[in-house]
């Protein structure tokens, strides 16, 4: 079990920097105001969302304590991400204060999964 759980974390990490590298590579443009959301934004999302719900059941199927309000807040902030990435994803340009909002959502659910213990 702890080798599929390790094998879906390491999914889980492609998925953040998946999302958050096409944040990153869109900073110039953002300051530029033609940032838009790239598809490996969405699919990041997705990748997230899918491994992070497996990764709740194989904890919960390992007998290993989860943070129920953890993963609460964690997923609250990824439906927020993706339902704004899908919605501008056909969009040529993405205004500065959403595109901005995606990172600074991303960067703090990085954030609440390293340090909320």
């Amino acid at each position: 079990m702890d080798v599929l759980i390790h094998l879906f974390v390491a999914l889980h990490i492609i998925g953040i920097a998946s999302l958050l590298g096409g944040f990153l590579t869109q900073l110039k443009a953002m300051g530029q105001g033609t940032a838009r959301f790239v598809p490996a934004m969405f699919h990041g999302a997705l990748v997230m969302l899918v491994t992070g719900a497996l990764l709740v059941g194989l904890n919960q199927a390992d007998d290993q304590p989860v943070n129920n309000i953890k993963i609460g807040v964690k997923l609250a902030l990824l439906i927020v991400i993706l339902g704004l990435v899908y919605v501008k994803r056909d969009e040529e340009t993405v205004e500065k204060r959403l595109f901005g909002l995606v990172g600074a959502l991303t960067t703090v659910n990085v954030f609440i999964a390293v340090l909320w213990t």
